[in-house]
C-alpha cells in the first residue's frame, strides 16, 4: 500500500476543524513535498519526522514522497502533525499494519528521538473531536488537559513506538485516567481591604450584574486591592464555562490544572499593544480579553494605555466576543470579560488629596482625562471615586465582611437573573431591559430628571436601568424603587468632580 490517510486537526480560533493526512509514495527521485497551506513549523516535520523514524529502528522511504494536509485552504501550523505523517509513512510504506485507522485522531510533536512532545491547543480540539465518536491519541502532558472533557474518548502515548504497538495491537495504550478535580480555588479576601465601604459597595453591585467599573482615585488607596478581589465574589464556573475558559488557555499553552474553575483575572501592562490585548498576529492568537473570558480584566493606570488599544475594546465589550480577520483567515474569540479600570484622577495623582499637594492646571487634568473618549466612558457601568483612607481606619482591628458572605448575595442576585431572564443584568438587550425592568413612578420621574441635567446618552440611560435592576436584585424586589435609582445614577458621576 502506497497511499495512507489519517485524521488530526487545525486550529482555527476555538475551533478545530478536521485534517486529513495523506501520505503518498511513489517512484523517482527521493524527495519530501508537503503541500497544503503549511506553516514554516510544519514544513520542518520533515526532519523531525525522518530522524524519529530512524532512532525507533525503522527505515526512512528512499521514495519520492508526497504529504498533503486537506483541506488545502486552511492554514496548517504548529509541529501537531508530526505523529501522524510519520503514522502514514509507515504505512505507506508497509513497515506498519494498522487497522481501523478511521475510529482515531492523532496529534503530537516528534522530537529526534521519537518521543511525543506536548502541544498547544489539545483541549480545543478534543472539544471539536468528541461528536465524532473517534478515539484521540495524544502525547501524555497534553491527555491530561483533554481528559477534563468527560464523554471524551483519549489515549495518552509517550513515544512513537507506543503508538504503533497499540495500532497492531501487541500493546494497547491504557485511556487517560479519570480527571481528579483540584480543590476549590482560594482567593483573595476582601475583608484584607480597610475602609472603602462605598468602593465595596460598588464592587458588590458591579459582582452581581457582571457590570464593568472605572475606580478613580489617588495613589495607594486600594483600588488595586479591590478589583484582585473580586473574583472571589462571583460563584464558581459552571462545566461548560470552565470548559470554554480552559480551551482558551491552552491554545496559548498556559492551562494549568490547579486553577480548573478559577475565575481568570487578567491584569496586562499598559504598554500592551492591540494585537495582545485583543488577538492578533499570523496565524491569529487569543489576547488578553479572551484570556479573561469567564473572569475579570483588569486595566490599571487606564490613561496610560493607547488610545487605539482601549477604543479596540468597545466593541467586545457589547458583544462579548473578539473577531480577527486577516487575509488568509478570520476566527472568533470568545471574551465574554467582566471590565475593572483604575486611574488617578489627576497626572500626579493627588487631585483632591487632604494634604492638597496637587499642582496640576486644570488644562493639564482635562487633558490627561481626555486620553479617554466618551465612547469608552459611555461603556461603563459604574464609575465611582476611591479616597484616601484615614489612619483611624487604617490601625483600626475590625474587619469588614469577607469575601464569602458578600458572594453568597452576589449569587443570590444571580439566580434571580437567571431564573428570571436566563442572563445576568449587564446582558440586556433593550427590548429586555423595557421588559425586565419596571419602575415605580417615582424613581421613573427622577431618573427623568437625571437625564435631563447630567445630558445622558441612550446607553447610559439603559446602563443606570441595569445598574438599578441588579441593586434591586440585591435588595430582593422585583420592582425598582427610587432608592435603586438614585443609588445608579450617583454610579454615573464618579469623575464629575
Amino acid at each position: 500500500m502506497s497511499l495512507a490517510v489519517l485524521r488530526s486537526r487545525a486550529l482555527a480560533g476555538l475551533a478545530a476543524p478536521e485534517v486529513a493526512v495523506e501520505v503518498h509514495l511513489a517512484n523517482g527521485l527521493p524527495s519530501f513535498t508537503l503541500v497544503g497551506l503549511p506553516e514554516a513549523e510544519v514544513k520542518e516535520a520533515r526532519d523531525r519526522v525522518r530522524a524519529a523514524l530512524t532512532q525507533c529502528g525503522f527505515e526512512f522511504p528512499a521514495r519520492r514522497i508526497t504529504v498533503n494536509l486537506a483541506p488545502a485552504e486552511l492554514p496548517k501550523e504548529s509541529g501537531r502533525f508530526d505523529l501522524p505523517i510519520a503514522l502514514g509513512l509507515l504505512i505507506a510504506s508497509g513497515q506498519l499494519v494498522a487497522q481501523g485507522l478511521d475510529a482515531y485522531e492523532f496529534a503530537g510533536e516528534l522530537s529526534l528521538t521519537g518521543g511525543l512532545r506536548p502541544i498547544r491547543g489539545a483541549l480545543a480540539m478534543c472539544l471539536a473531536a468528541r461528536g465524532c465518536r473517534r478515539t484521540f491519541i495524544l502525547p501524555r502532558a497534553s491527555a491530561h488537559e483533554a481528559s477534563l472533557i468527560q464523554d471524551a474518548s483519549i489515549l495518552p502515548a509517550d513515544d512513537l513506538l507506543a503508538v504503533c504497538a497499540h495500532l497492531t495491537g501487541t500493546q494497547p495504550l491504557s485511556p487517560a485516567t479519570a480527571w481528579v478535580e483540584p480543590p476549590c480555588p482560594e482567593y483573595l479576601d476582601l475583608a484584607d481591604v480597610k475602609g472603602q465601604t462605598a468602593a465595596k459597595r460598588a464592587l458588590e453591585v458591579a459582582a452581581a450584574g457582571g457590570h464593568s467599573l472605572l475606580m478613580s482615585g489617588p495613589p495607594g488607596t486600594g483600588k488595586s486591592m479591590l478589583a484582585q478581589r473580586l473574583p472571589g465574589l462571583l460563584p464558581p464556573l459552571d462545566e461548560e464555562e470552565a470548559l470554554q475558559t480552559a480551551a482558551i488557555q491552552s491554545l496559548v499553552g498556559g492551562f494549568d490544572a490547579a486553577r480548573w474553575r478559577q475565575r481568570p483575572f487578567v491584569a496586562p501592562h499598559h504598554s500592551a499593544s492591540m494585537p495582545a490585548l485583543v488577538g492578533g498576529g499570523n496565524p491569529p492568537r487569543p489576547g488578553e480579553i479572551s484570556l479573561a473570558h469567564g473572569g475579570v480584566l483588569f486595566l490599571d493606570e487606564l490613561p496610560e494605555f493607547d488610545r487605539r488599544v482601549l477604543e479596540a475594546l468597545r466593541e467586545p465589550l457589547e458583544v462579548g466576543a473578539i473577531r480577527i480577520a486577516r487575509a488568509a483567515q478570520k476566527v472568533e474569540y470568545p471574551a465574554r470579560f467582566q471590565l475593572i479600570a483604575a486611574m488617578n484622577p489627576c497626572p500626579c495623582g493627588f487631585l483632591g488629596h487632604p494634604s492638597g499637594k496637587c499642582r496640576c492646571t486644570p488644562d493639564q487634568i482635562a487633558r490627561y482625562r481626555g486620553k479617554l473618549s466618551g465612547p469608552l466612558l459611555d461603556r461603563f457601568d459604574l464609575m465611582i471615586e476611591v479616597p484616601s483612607v484615614t489612619e483611624s481606619e487604617l490601625s483600626t482591628k475590625t474587619r469588614g465582611e469577607n469575601s464569602a458572605l458578600v458572594r453568597g448575595r452576589v449569587h443570590a442576585a444571580q439566580e434571580r437573573q437567571r431564573h428570571r431572564q436566563g442572563k445576568l443584568n449587564a446582558q440586556l438587550t433593550p427590548p429586555e431591559i423595557e421588559r425586565h425592568c419596571p419602575l415605580e413612578d417615582s424613581a421613573a420621574h427622577l431618573l427623568k430628571q437625571a437625564m435631563a441635567r447630567l445630558s445622558l446618552s441612550a446607553r447610559a440611560y439603559h446602563r443606570v436601568l441595569k445598574v438599578a435592576r441588579t441593586i434591586a436584585d440585591l435588595a430582593g424586589v422585583q420592582d425598582i424603587a427610587v432608592a435603586h435609582v438614585a443609588e445608579a445614577i450617583q454610579y454615573r458621576r464618579g469623575l464629575s468632580a
